[in-house]
């Protein structure tokens, strides 16, 4: 395979597409998954706020939405899609669902992360009479920020994996390309190209998040 302008240029406008669609839905799965997991660590019957009903309820959502594969997911959305976008193929379109498989995803991350905070801070904090946003915002959130800075590492890393295979659909990207070149066309050159900007993209994001938490870890010198 001899590697040209207009390959370089492809492989660029993927790279770019696929960054695109990444980022911009690990903010939207964050902004959904962030108060989801806040909610199920809070109302958990050792959370500050037991709720069971609450807790069973979002439970039992995460749950569902988890358990469904990304690319059934991506194709059950497609109305959804086009009715917001106004077309069900794309990099713009496919951060839809790529946004609503990543929020039950991250939800579950950060209740993990918030219910790794040891108890005692909490019962601190309650201690002092602090509310519940208090508690929930300067110690749940505050405590538990280098774990929530590498769960969102492991976030890019899922989501940059949802965004390939919506190049089934023609969603965009690198892995439209590795599917419309590499599969289609059989130019496994393409693809092993594709495969491997895929992994270094996902070792570089996983540097840059390894990165912020040691540097926001107090227990580093």
């Amino acid at each position: 395979m001899q590697i040209d302008s207009q390959i370089v240029g492809l492989l660029l406008e993927g790279i770019r597409d696929t960054l695109y669609m990444v980022l911009v839905s690990t903010i939207l799965g964050y902004a959904l998954g962030l108060p989801l997991g806040i909610m199920l660590a809070v109302s958990d019957k050792n959370g500050i706020r037991p709720r069971p009903a609450l807790y069973r309820i979002l439970d039992i959502i995460t749950n569902i939405l988890r358990s469904i594969p990304f690319l059934i997911l991506l194709i059950l959305l497609i109305p959804v899609t086009r009715a917001l976008v106004g077309k069900s193929y794309g990099s713009t379109a496919t951060i839809v669902p790529l946004t609503i498989a990543a929020a039950p995803f991250i939800g579950r991350m950060v209740e993990s992360s918030l219910k790794e905070v040891d108890q005692g801070v909490i019962e601190a904090a309650q201690s002092m009479g602090a509310s519940d946003g208090t508690i929930v915002w300067k110690v749940l959130l505050g405590e538990a920020r280098i774990s929530l800075i590498v769960g969102v590492t492991i976030s890019l890393g899922t989501i940059l994996g949802y965004s390939a295979m919506a190049g089934v659909v023609g969603g965009g990207g690198l892995g439209d390309i590795a599917i419309r070149y590499g599969y289609y066309r059989w130019e496994t050159g393409i693809m092993l190209i594709t495969v491997a900007i895929i992994v270094v993209l996902v070792q570089i994001l996983q540097w840059i998040g390894m990165r912020i938490a040691k540097k926001l870890d107090r227990r580093i010198p």
